[in-house]
């Protein structure tokens, strides 16, 4: 018998999966988490995206699956950490949590995002020796994104493609592949600078890496000519196009105080004094951000009123968040709502937010784990709405995103298909103190503007309050803590819809499908070569 089979197996065990791994790889792949954070805002540094998975891929060479994972896990931790270390600022200062718990649910979620570049490096291992490497990384890492997007209620925050934000001949091409025809691409220029310069393990002969560069050059100057084709034509077409007036209302409401009963009579003369301040622009329409009034506005008591008082006096449209209830049975529901008041002073519609933020605003789970309650007393108990309605104006409707829900492109996609002609995001980032959060918001909006070509009005407590054009331009921004009044002309989005619109992420499940068959076939290859 083989001399291995008299090892014990808790000593097999520990040799293969707590094997050690040299420093310098873990070097590597924590520079690579930390290049990936610093691809997104408030940096500039989007082109560093394009090579950042370089180091943690030439960290992979030699190793044994399990060293493998734990690598990616290693780019994935430093990754995440550094990219959402703001909830320790919202957990901790408006959560009233201690370091000691808010930085344990920090730990928690990044371990658990972690994970999933700790998957794709075992699964781009697998691969890397069959044919086109590079196309094959980027579907992996596009699948992976996917299921995160979608699992658990989704976590789609700064996926890969959201990097390039900045260049508009990159971007348009989120109106037929969404964000993750750049995910797919970013990935595989990573790959293949990889296998170019810094391979040192099995890969395909170089005609073949020589085939597939041409590939992804193609693709990149495809994807670079739609996008100026696409730029063009806005061009063309928005001359003579009905457009609106906006007056965005950016109030600045310290979070501390917003929910003092003492301070709701500033806070709403505040939003009266600012909006009475644009009248002189003749605006269609006046925004207030998410739970401006922090009241129930329902109740029609004096600050109903005063609310009422802006339409009838400026004959715009007024839109604007507040909490708001439902009794059914005895039992209240909450919910955090959008309202519109027609000139007339008429509530002509209204929105509850459909996708909320777990233990933000509800606590998943709590009828299992009623412990996870009492770690996060400042969650809300909000209930979701029901169904995902425009809101209807005299000339067209508006698609209404609340907060959170600007990184759910499936929200404004239902708009769209609705018949809304312009996107509202009301949010509240103040939570997020001064951090790096509520730029990374903003950029993700952007790509809704593009997904659906229309235009997306934001309206940000204490900013970044912002008018984003179809081209994915942001025309007029706010600056962040500041009380501000943003004036803008909107054009009123097209009538037909755009492949996104009508098709979502069919590019993303395609190539979700593709790595299953791909999986597949390499398991059932290796099997029969055993056999033989």
């Amino acid at each position: 018998r083989d001399g291995r089979d008299q090892v014990p197996s808790s000593r097999r065990f520990r040799a293969l999966y707590m094997s050690h791994i040299p420093t310098k790889k873990i070097l590597f792949s924590i520079v690579s988490g930390l290049m990936l954070t610093a691809s997104f805002p408030p940096s500039n540094w989007g082109w560093m995206a394009w090579f950042a998975l370089v180091p943690l891929l030439k960290s992979l060479e030699n190793e044994p699956p399990s060293a493998i994972f734990r690598l990616g896990f290693i780019a994935g931790l430093a990754h995440f950490l550094t990219l959402i270390y703001w909830i320790l600022q919202v957990l901790g200062t408006y959560g009233g949590l201690n370091i000691v718990i808010s930085g344990g649910l920090l730990l928690l979620l990044c371990i658990y995002l972690a994970v999933y570049p700790g998957i794709f490096t075992v699964l781009f291992s697998r691969l890397r020796g069959t044919v086109f490497p590079a196309l094959t990384a980027g579907a992996l890492w596009v699948s992976l994104e996917f299921i995160r997007a979608k699992f658990l209620t989704g976590f789609p925050w700064c996926l890969l493609g959201y990097s390039q934000h900045s260049h508009p001949a990159l971007i348009q091409s989120a109106d037929t592949l969404g964000v993750y025809g750049l995910s797919f691409l970013i990935l595989a220029v990573n790959t293949m600078i990889y296998l170019l310069f810094f391979n040192g393990g099995p890969s395909p002969g170089k005609r073949l890496v020589g085939m597939e560069t041409s590939v992804i050059g193609i693709l990149i100057l495809l994807l670079i000519t739609y996008g100026y084709y696409r730029i063009s034509e806005y061009d063309t077409k928005s001359t003579g196009k009905k457009s609106v007036r906006v007056a965005i209302i950016q109030g600045n409401i310290d979070q501390s105080v917003k929910w003092n009963p003492a301070f709701q009579k500033k806070t709403l003369e505040k939003y009266i004094r600012l909006s009475r301040s644009a009248y002189a622009y003749h605006p269609y329409l006046i925004i207030w951000p998410e739970t401006a009034i922090p009241a129930f506005f329902q109740d029609g008591d004096e600050i109903t009123k005063e609310v009422f008082k802006i339409p009838l006096e400026s004959g715009a449209y007024l839109i604007f968040g507040s909490p708001a209830y439902k009794i059914d049975n005895g039992a209240v529901s909450y919910y955090n709502r959008m309202y519109v008041l027609s000139p007339q002073g008429i509530v002509t519609g209204w929105y509850d937010k459909v996708h909320l933020v777990p233990f933000g605003e509800y606590v998943p789970m709590k009828n299992i784990l009623p412990f996870v309650h009492r770690l996060v007393p400042a969650a809300g108990d909000f209930a979701s709405g029901k169904e995902v309605k425009p809101l209807e104006l005299r000339d067209f409707s508006v698609g209404g995103l609340i907060c959170y829900e600007a990184i759910f492109p499936e929200l404004s996609r239902s708009h769209s298909k609705k018949g809304a002609k312009i996107l509202v995001n009301l949010t509240n980032d103040a939570w997020f103190g001064m951090t790096s959060a509520p730029y990374q918001h903003l950029i993700m909006s952007i790509f809704r503007a593009v997904e659906t070509r229309m235009p997306l009005i934001r309206a940000a407590n204490t900013g970044f309050s912002a008018v984003i054009d179809p081209r994915g331009d942001i025309v007029a921004r706010g600056d962040l803590f500041n009380e501000e009044v943003l004036t803008a002309e909107v054009p009123i989005g097209k009538n037909h819809l755009t492949f996104y619109s009508k098709y979502g992420d069919l590019f993303a499940y395609l190539l979700f499908v593709i790595c299953l068959i791909k999986l597949f076939y390499e398991l059932c290859y290796h099997r029969f070569k055993r056999r033989k």
